[in-house]
Parts: structure tokens; C-alpha cells; sequence
């Protein structure tokens, strides 16, 4: 069983953010010692990080779920609750996280990289900080806003200057271990290297990556064998070495057709016909191939394609071989553009934006998109109607209601907002000053509960046959009697 993999969906969610506490001061001969709930904590983030020491996607193939801590909830005498542990996952260098739909989050490369991947919910404010000159011991509190979820695919694409390409058993193994210090699986059987293996390589003043990529064999890039899944792992390598079997005993078998089934996989697979090629004729050691050799030489550089000569069981020719890696590979660092410096663009909100939209759905009901809003609407308790009153008030503050009605929204519509439905009455008064009553309730509640509702007002209008227009006109009047 190999202890390799490269591919692994996770599943993360973040840490809600703790409730804040509703809770008022009693102290003896101190009857009105006001509130004094405390805020909730923050809930956990969950990161990435690249880490060297870090080889494999492994670890999450067995523990693909991942949830950071929750944020403690406040409490009385103006604790606040703790905020919960963030989650930092580390990940090999090369990391690719992309959405289950192929989208590219981000991409991990470079010792120390790390990506932010879900946010920690925030957490609710105690009674305490909601208190104001007006609402002086609010009944209530914010609940913790739920923390991020998020699924996503980790793919690892190794990050090496140089892939080793060629048909199984060529010797691409044998080639990395006598020119690095990687130590990979040897026989004298195809399909014996099921991993990538990745090598440090010094030459003078020179040092470079090599990669061996197995498993590469006509039909690959279409899903044939191995090489579909390692395939990713040449895309990173500024070079690549065609090693090329010249001992072999496989009928139909030769270089010139080798190289072709190779480089028809890396054009199927795309995005690697401007690599730079050298080729690497091994096992010149044994008679045949090094007669092989010496004929396929002249008609693999007719095709302007660097030819080297090699044994990894002598380590003849190795030492050229090396040294045009590092010429190429130095060639392709300083024809990269240099890395630019990191920007913080600072991109304020226009004068009229109002953070949120509001948009009319066929159906009828109106759907209001914003961050704000989505988030106080998470945050507050519906069983509480003085916290539902006070939902009101900032939705109103903010513009909500004003907007809901010039894009012609009715009383008794159905107006969405995050994952809540309200049927929108304008006439609760929102963001009036706000009259105190007992904690926990709102009188403007109490009067839209025994208030009819907007299908019965239209009956009763009908049935006494009187205009609108009248109605509004007579409105006035019936105020001033009832005072």
C-alpha cells in the first residue's frame, strides 16, 4: 500500500462565535446596578500553512473533516468569553486548494505561504454593550455568528526545476538516486516507483530540484495506468529529460518511438510544449545499447534535441548531463520576471453605497443582499422581541425599509433576507425613538400582532367601498378622537 497521495477533498468549517449573555448587576442595597452581560468570543479560523517537513496529503486522506473551536459564550459581571483556538493545517509545498468546482483559491508555494481557508464566526455582544441612553438595560443579547463552511480539493503539483519523463523501468529512479541523495524504490519491474520522488541536485555553485514522475505510458493523459494521476507533478518543472531505455527487450520497442509516445501524454495533457527537452540515453553500459545509441544519436539531434550518453550503473556521462540541467534551469530563473513587490490596494466604498442590495424576485418577494444585514439577522434571537425590535431599528438605520418601499415593496410581502423570511410591515415604526417597556418585549410588536393583517384591511375596504385615498384622509381624524 502506498503512503502517497496527492489528491484529498476536505471538509472544514470554522468556529461559531460565542452568544453573548444577558444579564443585569445585583448587589445588596444596589436594586438597579444596570447591565453587565459579557461578549462571546470569536469562533477558531482554519488555515493552511506550508510545511517542509511536510511531504504528503496522507494525513487528511484518514481525517478529511476539520473544525476549529468554538468561542466561549460571556457572562455575567462583564466576562467576556474566550476566543476559540484557531486551526492550522500544514500542507506540502506546492499545495493547490481549489472549490469542488475547480475553481483555484489559492496556490501554496514557498516554505511559511499560508491561506486563510474559513473564518472564524464573530462573537454576540452581551447586554452590556448594547445599552445605550435610550435602551438603558436591553433584555437582550446577540447570538455568535456561525463560523465558515467550506469544502475544498487539495492537489499537490511538486515543485522541482527538472522532471525525470519516460517509460516505466527506464531508469529514472536509478538516474535520481546517484545524482541526488533521494533514496527510491529500485527493481527490475515496470511500475516499481508508484510515487513521485524529488531529489536536491548541486552542481558547482548551482542547485536544483529533480523530479521523477512515474507511471507515464501511452493512453496516460487519458486516464491509461499511473500517469494520469502523476501527470500534475511535471507541470512546476522548467526542464524536462527524456530517459530512454536503450537496453530493452520489448518487442516494437526503440528511442525515437519512445520519445514519441512521451510527447504525444505531455501534449495531450497540455501546457508543457515550452519546456526546454534534454535527452538522456541510459544504459550504454551493455553492448546493445550502446550501439543503439550511436545509430538513434544523429536523428534525435536532427530534431534540435540535446542527446546525452549515460549509465547509472557506471556513471558515464552523468556529470554533463548534470551540468546541462543547471544551464538550463539557470536560463530559465533569469528569463522569469522578477517578483514584484506586494501591494496593498486600498479601494474605499462609494459615497451612495449602501453596503446592500435589494433585488425583486419573480415570484413577488424581494431577497436583500449584504453582508451587514446577513449578519445581523444570524445574530439575533427571534424568540426575543425586544431583540427582533432592535433588528428592526438598524435594518431601518441602514436603509432598508426605505429602499424596500421604493422598489415597491407592499405590506404583507415576503422580503429574504440570509437564510430568513419576514412578511415586511412597514407600520412597526422602525427607527423611531424607542419606547421602554418590560425586557424581553417591544410595544411595537404588540401592536402589529393585534394589528389585521393586510389581506383583511383590503377585504374591509371593499366591503365598505371606500377609496384609498379616503381611507388615508380619514386616518388623521380617528387618531385624533381615540386621543
Amino acid at each position: 500500500m502506498t503512503t502517497f497521495v496527492d489528491r484529498v477533498v476536505l471538509h472544514m468549517q470554522a468556529g461559531d462565535g460565542g452568544h453573548g449573555c444577558v444579564s443585569i448587576h445585583r448587589e445588596k442595597f444596589k436594586p438597579f446596578g444596570g447591565p453587565d452581560g459579557g461578549n462571546g468570543g470569536h469562533g477558531g479560523s482554519v488555515s493552511l500553512v506550508v510545511d517542509a517537513q511536510v511531504t504528503t496529503l496522507l494525513d487528511f486522506h484518514f481525517r478529511p473533516h476539520l473544525k476549529a473551536e468554538n468561542g466561549k459564550g460571556g457572562a455575567g459581571s462583564n466576562r467576556d468569553g474566550a476566543n476559540g483556538r484557531d486551526l492550522v493545517i500544514k500542507v506540502p509545498n506546492g499545495t493547490v486548494v481549489q472549490s469542488l468546482d475547480g475553481e483555484v483559491l489559492a496556490d501554496l508555494v514557498g516554505v511559511g505561504t499560508t491561506f486563510e481557508a474559513a473564518r472564524g464566526g464573530r462573537g454576540g455582544r452581551g447586554n452590556a454593550s448594547l445599552a445605550n441612553a435610550r435602551r438603558k438595560a436591553p433584555g437582550f443579547a446577540e447570538l455568535g455568528e456561525p463560523g465558515d463552511r467550506l469544502d475544498v480539493v487539495l492537489e499537490l503539483k511538486s515543485v522541482a526545476d527538472v522532471g525525470l519523463v519516460g517509460f516505466p523501468s527506464a531508469g529514472k529512479s536509478s538516474l535520481i538516486s546517484v545524482i541526488s541523495a533521494a533514496k527510491p524504490k529500485i527493481a527490475d519491474y515496470p511500475f516499481t516507483t508508484l510515487v513521485p520522488n524529488l531529489g536536491v541536485v548541486r552542481v558547482d555553485n548551482h542547485t536544483f530540484t529533480v523530479a521523477d514522475v512515474p507511471g507515464l505510458i501511452p493512453g496516460a493523459a487519458s486516464g491509461k495506468g499511473l500517469g494520469l494521476e502523476f501527470l500534475r507533478h511535471v507541470e512546476r518543472c522548467a526542464v524536462l529529460v527524456h530517459v530512454i531505455d536503450t537496453a530493452t527487450l520489448e518487442p516494437g520497442r526503440d528511442p525515437l518511438a519512445d520519445i514519441d509516445a512521451i510527447e504525444s501524454e505531455l501534449s495531450q495533457y497540455g501546457g508543457l510544449t515550452d519546456r526546454p527537452r534534454l535527452v538522456a540515453l541510459n544504459k550504454v553500459d551493455v553492448p546493445d545499447g550502446k550501439d543503439l545509441a550511436d545509430i538513434v544519436r544523429p536523428d534525435l539531434e536532427a530534431r534540435g534535441l540535446r542527446v546525452f550518453d549515460i549509465s547509472t550503473a557506471t556513471r558515464e556521462g552523468l556529470r554533463e548531463l548534470t551540468y546541462a540541467m543547471a544551464e538550463l534551469v539557470d536560463q530559465g530563473r533569469r528569463a522569469a520576471p522578477p517578483a514584484e513587490p506586494t501591494r496593498i490596494v486600498i479601494r474605499p466604498k462609494a459615497v451612495d453605497d449602501a453596503g446592500f442590495t435589494i433585488e425583486a424576485e419573480p415570484d413577488g418577494s424581494y431577497t436583500v443582499r449584504g453582508s451587514r444585514p446577513e449578519r445581523w439577522v444570524k445574530q439575533t434571537n427571534f424568540d426575543n422581541d425586544e431583540a427582533v425590535g432592535y433588528l428592526a431599528d438598524r435594518l431601518a438605520r441602514l436603509g432598508v425599509e426605505e429602499k424596500l418601499a421604493k422598489a415597491g415593496a407592499q405590506a404583507g410581502d415576503l422580503v429574504r433576507i440570509g437564510d430568513r423570511e419576514f412578511d415586511w410591515q412597514p407600520t412597526l415604526y422602525a427607527g423611531i425613538d424607542f419606547v421602554p417597556g418590560n425586557r424581553g418585549t417591544d410595544v411595537r410588536l404588540e401592536e402589529k400582532s393585534n394589528r389585521p393583517s393586510a389581506s383583511d384591511r383590503l377585504a374591509a375596504r371593499k366591503a365598505r367601498r371606500v377609496r384609498p385615498e379616503d381611507e388615508v384622509e380619514a386616518a388623521p381624524a380617528a387618531e385624533a378622537d381615540a386621543e
